[in-house]
């Protein structure tokens, strides 16, 4: 067994040989150079810890989970125990640096998701087949839906290491959550996973501790002109790529300047092999030789996003007014001497959902000492609870900082 110590909960255990196999497998050890939160230590200078710190904590909680139920007399296999553990630690294997970012700009119509289930297949098939049980469980393909839950639900070992590691990182507290009481806290009810009633403030906890990261964290809104700021930087070089222009790249990263790519060009082995060389370093490395392109507007978008000249931004709870947006974009345009066409990579204009808690999808539900279940939105007494099912959408307007 391989000891690792984590900064989260102390020391943790890869639980065997092939688990281990896959951690130092080049495609996993990339998550080193992929942060987890993106461009969100612009904001919060510590949120510098990566994917592969977060996957390790995942597959940690998974062994607690799986270690939880078993003390309560529920037959999980070694097997299916294996299977579980490959599931969540290869859950985020298909993220890109950035990924956000880059799935709204150089790639099409293909999310992390997607990517992550293609990778683990190409994996399975190095490795003879020995995947097969965890990919079952990461498509809830296997007989036992909860296993799945406890890679992809609302209540997820996923969810809960990324609450308590990012609000670590970033010094939310508002994040931190009783994540080893609730998972003290699971049992199975006819082949779902619920929560006992003792973890009701826990589960409340948890639910407020989550819409709170979103707007602080996750939503936070310059962390949001930031991000946009890169996908505009992306797609004007993306632009001029596509137009022949010479574009600094490394040779993965000019693969998806220089062609389009959508979810049927990830079927060519050789285009995912080269989305698997893709890391943080390719993007901001390219980024700042773009500071100094001869293309006024794309020089201007990395040198802000360098020099975090970020956006102006503000939000409202109803779209902007295109004389507003218009307005901007003509000043940009007038300020730069670019065509207005141009000065719409300058002001930026969207929205924002923060959804705690979806009643719709996969419930979290309670389990009482009469064997009876119930969602948390309705067992709960907080008022709060029950606001939080409701998704709150806010319209974001962003121009340049420079502009005034």
């Amino acid at each position: 067994m391989k000891i690792l110590n984590d900064p989260i909960y102390g020391f943790i255990t890869v639980p065997n040989a092939r688990v281990l196999e896959l951690i130092d497998h080049p495609w996993f050890q990339r998550l080193r150079y992929i942060k987890q939160l993106g461009l969100s230590h612009l904001v919060y200078p510590g949120a510098l810890h990566t994917r592969f710190h977060h996957a390790l904590g995942a597959m940690h909680l998974m062994g607690e989970a799986i270690a939880t139920l078993r003390s309560k007399g529920h037959d999980i296999s070694k097997d299916e125990a294996h299977g579980a553990a490959v599931a969540i630690l290869l859950h985020d294997i298909g993220h890109g640096p950035f990924s956000h970012a880059l799935e709204h700009s150089l790639v099409e119509g293909i999310g992390h998701e997607d990517v992550s289930a293609l990778v683990m297949d190409a994996l399975n098939e190095r490795l003879d087949g020995a995947l097969s049980l965890g990919i079952r469980i990461f498509r809830d393909q296997h007989h036992r839906h909860a296993l799945h839950q406890l890679v992809s639900s609302q209540l997820d070992v996923d969810r809960i290491d990324y609450l308590n590691r990012d609000s670590f990182y970033t010094g939310v507290s508002e994040g931190v959550i009783g994540g080893e009481r609730i998972l003290k806290m699971l049992q199975i009810v006819g082949d779902k996973l619920v929560v006992e009633e003792k973890a009701i403030y826990s589960i409340e906890k948890f639910l407020v501790a989550r819409r709170l990261m979103y707007w602080q964290v996750y939503l936070h809104k310059t962390v949001v002109a930031c991000e946009m700021m890169l996908v505009e930087t992306l797609r004007r070089a993306k632009d001029l790529a596509l137009k022949g222009a010479d574009v600094f790249a490394s040779p993965a990263l000019q693969r998806f300047l220089r062609e389009r790519h959508t979810r049927d060009s990830f079927a060519d082995p050789a285009v995912l092999a080269d989305f698997l060389c893709l890391d943080d370093h390719d993007i901001m490395g390219a980024v700042k030789v773009w500071c100094r392109h001869t293309d006024k507007v794309l020089a201007t978008l990395a040198s802000d996003l360098v020099e975090r000249r970020n956006l102006h931004i503000r939000l409202q709870d109803e779209p902007w007014g295109e004389d507003r947006i218009a307005t901007l974009r003509q000043r940009v345009a007038d300020h730069m001497k670019i065509p207005i066409e141009d000065a719409e990579r300058f002001v930026i204009t969207g929205s924002v959902v923060n959804n705690a808690y979806d009643p719709k999808q996969d419930r979290i539900e309670l389990l009482y000492k009469d064997g009876s279940v119930q969602d948390i939105a309705k067992a709960s007494d907080n008022l709060g609870i029950a606001a939080l099912s409701t998704p709150v959408e806010k319209w974001y307007l962003g121009w340049p900082r420079w502009l005034g």
